[in-house]
C-alpha cells in the first residue's frame, strides 16, 4: 500500500449497504443474538488519521494507497485489498477498496448479534513480511485501522500509520542528474500481525523512491521503527555518508533530510568532527589552522590522499592541541616535498595534543628547510602519540647543510609528552638527530613500545651535532623502554651512531637518559647499541642469533602496566598486541 503526506484529503468511502435480507425486526431473537447471515457489516468511510509526536506527523488525512506521478498526492488503484475483523469473532474476510470510493467484498462479514462491537482492520491484507528494500516504484505501506458499529450503524474505519517516512532532498550546491539514485540504511523487511505487532529484521540498505515535487527532485522511503538510521548512500558508489543527526523514527511520523554535497566530514557543532574522504581530511585540516586548532578529529573510512599535503598545526605559535583518532584507518599517501620547518600529517602538536590509531602508508615527505623537523606522524610534538605505524620515506635537508635537523619515521622532535606503541618501517635519512622513530626524544619525553625496521640514515654535510639511531637519534633527557630497531642498517657519523640510540645524556636536574629493555640487529656503523653513551646506564642488547624470545619476554615485563604486549610476528620479529 502506499500514500504521501503533504496533501490534506480525506477518502471517504460512501456507505454500501448490502442486499435487504428477508428477516424483519419481528424476526430477531429474543436475546441479543441475530439470525445468521442476515445482517451484514456496513462500512461507511475509510479515513486515516493524523498522528502527533516531536516528529513532523505525516500531516493528511488520507489513505494513501498509491503516489501520484508529480509526489504531491495519493490515490486508489482499484482493487486494493483490506483485511477485517469483528471484535468477538476469529472470521477475517478481506474487503475491497475501489477507486469510485465503494467498498466491496465477495464474503462479507455477518453480525452475530445487536450489540455494539470493535471493528478491525489491516492494510497490507497478508500478514507475514513486509519486503522495504526496493521501494523505487511505489513506498511500501502498512496500515492498521479501528471503528465501532452494530448491525444498525454502519462502521466508520479509521486508520493509523504503522511505518515512518523519510524524505531526502537534495540542496541546491548539488548539480542537476549528480545523484541519480538514493539508498538508506535500515530494516529492509518487518514482520506483521493484523497491522500491528511490527518487527523489523535484515538491516541493509532501502532503495528509494524518486519524485518531481515542486519542481524539485526528492527521494523517499516508508521505514520501520525502531531502528536509528544514521547513514545514506547515493548512486549506489559504496560510499556511506552519515547524517548530521541520527533519525530514531515513530509510526506515523515523517522525517525531512537534507543531502548535501558530500563534504567528506561531519561537524556535530560541539567541536567535533567525522571525516570520510581525503577533501574531507583536506577541509577539517584547514578549518583547524585557520578557526580552531582544539577541534577533535575522527576518522571513519580509509584515506588515500592525491596532492601536496599542508600538516595540521604549522608552528609553535599554531600547534594542534585536540585529539586525533585515526579509529584504526588507513591514510595513504601522504605527500610533503617543500620547505616547511614542520613536516608531517601533523607539523606541530602542541601540549596535551593527541593523535592516535592511525597508519600512513607510503608516505613521501621531504623538507628542505634547515631547521626542519621532520615525521611521519608530526614533525615536532609536546602532546600524546599512541598506537601510530609509518611506511614510505621521510627525509629531512637532504640537499643542503644541516644546522639543527632532527627527522624520525614517527615524529622529528619530541620535547616532553608521550610516544607508546607507534612502529615504522620507513626509510630515514637526514643530516643531524635521525631516528628510525624519533630524530630528537627531548626534556622529559617518554618512549616506550616502539620500534622501526627501515634504514636509518645521515647523508649529505651536516654541521653541528650528528647522532643516528635506530630508535632515537639524540637521547636527551628521555626515557625509552622497550622499544628495539631490526633489519635495517644505521649508517652515520663514527662514535655517534648505535643500534637504538645515536646518544644518550642526561641533565643534572632535569635527569633523562634512561633506556631500559631496549633492543636491536642489523647493521650498524659502530656495532654498538649506544652511539656516544654519556650516562653509561643505557640497557641496550643486540640479538645476534634471530631469536627474540628472550627480548619479548624482558619487554613485556617492562610493559606489564600499560595494556600491551609483543607477540611473534609472521617474520619472527616481535609485534605489538592490546592484551585482551
Amino acid at each position: 500500500m502506499k500514500k504521501r503526506h503533504s496533501i490534506q484529503i480525506l477518502l471517504a468511502v460512501a456507505a454500501i449497504f448490502f442486499a435487504a435480507t428477508a428477516c424483519t425486526q419481528d424476526e430477531l431473537t429474543d436475546d441479543t443474538r441475530l439470525p445468521e447471515g442476515q445482517y451484514p457489516l456496513q462500512i461507511a468511510a475509510v479515513t486515516l488519521s493524523v498522528e502527533e509526536g516531536e516528529a513532523q506527523p505525516w500531516g493528511a488525512p488520507q489513505t494513501r494507497v498509491s503516489e501520484t506521478e508529480d509526489g504531491t498526492g495519493s490515490k486508489w488503484d482499484g482493487d486494493e485489498e483490506i483485511d477485517v475483523q469483528i471484535e468477538g469473532s476469529t472470521e477475517t474476510t478481506t474487503y475491497i477498496v475501489q477507486t469510485d470510493g465503494t467498498v466491496s467484498s465477495d464474503a462479507p462479514l455477518y453480525w452475530s448479534d445487536r450489540n455494539t462491537h470493535t471493528v478491525t482492520a489491516w492494510y497490507s491484507a497478508t500478514d507475514g513480511t513486509l519486503d522495504l528494500s526496493d521501494q523505487t516504484d511505489g513506498l511500501a505501506y502498512l496500515l492498521h485501522g479501528t471503528g465501532r458499529g452494530n448491525y444498525e450503524k454502519p462502521v466508520e474505519l479509521t486508520f493509523t500509520h504503522r511505518l515512518a517516512k523519510v524524505r531526502v532532498t537534495p540542496s541546491n550546491d548539488i548539480a542537476d542528474g549528480e545523484v541519480t539514485s538514493l539508498q538508506l540504511y535500515t530494516y529492509t523487511q518487518c514482520t506483521h500481525n493484523q497491522g500491528n505487532d511490527v518487527q523489523g529484521a535484515t538491516p541493509g540498505w532501502i532503495e528509494m523512491k524518486k519524485y518531481s515535487y515542486n519542481g524539485q527532485t526528492c527521494w523517499e522511503a516508508n521505514v520501520v521503527p525502531g531502528y536509528a538510521i544514521t547513514k545514506l548512500m547515493a548512486n549506489n558508489d559504496g560510499k556511506e555518508r552519515p547524517l548530521s543527526t541520527t533519525i530514531n523514527p515513530e509510526a506515523g511520523s515523517f522525517y525531512n533530510i537534507t543531502l548535501n554535497n558530500n563534504k567528506g566530514y561531519t561537524d556535530d557543532g560541539n567541536g567535533n568532527y567525522t571525516v570520510t574522504t581525503a577533501d574531507g581530511l583536506k577541509a577539517v585540516a584547514n578549518i583547524a589552522n585557520n578557526d580552531n586548532l582544539g577541534i577533535n578529529i575522527t576518522l571513519t573510512a580509509d584515506i588515500t590522499l592525491t596532492g601536496e599535503w599542508t600538516p595540521i598545526g604549522t608552528a609553535w605559535n599554531n600547534s594542534y592541541t585536540g585529539t586525533f583518532d585515526g579509529g584504526g584507518h588507513t591514510i595513504t599517501g601522504l605527500t610533503m616535498t617543500g620547505s616547511d620547518e614542520y613536516a608531517g600529517l601533523f607539523g606541530y602538536i602542541g601540549s596535551g595534543g593527541t593523535v592516535k590509531n592511525v597508519k600512513l602508508e607510503n608516505v613521501q615527505i621531504t623538507s628542505d628547510n634547515q631547521y626542519a623537523n621532520v615525521g611521519g606522524v608530526a614533525g615536532y610534538s609536546r602532546g600524546n602519540i599512541e598506537n601510530c605505524s609509518v611506511s614510505g620515506s621521510v627525509s629531512g635537508n637532504r640537499n643542503s647543510d644541516g644546522t639543527d635537523n632532527c627527522v624520525g619515521g614517527v615524529v622529528g622532535q619530541q620535547y616532553g609528552g608521550t610516544i607508546t606503541e607507534c612502529t615504522s618501517s620507513a626509510i630515514v635519512d637526514g643530516t643531524n638527530e635521525v631516528g628510525g622513530v624519533v630524530g630528537l626524544t627531548n626534556y622529559g619525553a617518554t618512549l616506550t613500545a616502539c620500534y622501526a625496521t627501515g634504514n636509518v640514515t645521515v647523508t649529505g654535510d651536516g654541521t653541528g651535532s650528528i647522532y643516528v639511531g635506530g630508535v632515537t637519534g639524540d637521547n636527551a633527557l628521555g626515557s625509552l623502554t622497550a622499544c628495539y630497531h631490526a633489519t635495517g642498517d644505521v649508517t652515520g657519523a663514527s662514535g655517534s651512531t648505535g643500534g637504538v640510540v645515536g646518544r644518550n645524556f642526561k641533565d643534572s636536574m632535569i635527569g633523562g637518559g634512561i633506556i631500559t629493555a631496549c633492543y636491536w640487529n642489523g647493521t650498524v656503523t659502530d656495532g654498538n647499541g649506544i652511539g656516544y653513551d654519556m650516562t653509561y646506564t643505557g640497557e641496550t642488547t643486540k640479538v645476534t642469533d634471530g631469536d627474540w624470545t628472550e627480548a619479548m619476554k624482558v619487554m613485556n615485563e617492562k610493559l606489564s602496566d600499560t595494556g600491551w604486549l609483543y607477540v611473534p610476528g609472521p617474520d619472527g620479529l616481535p609485534v605489538l598486541e592490546k592484551k585482551q
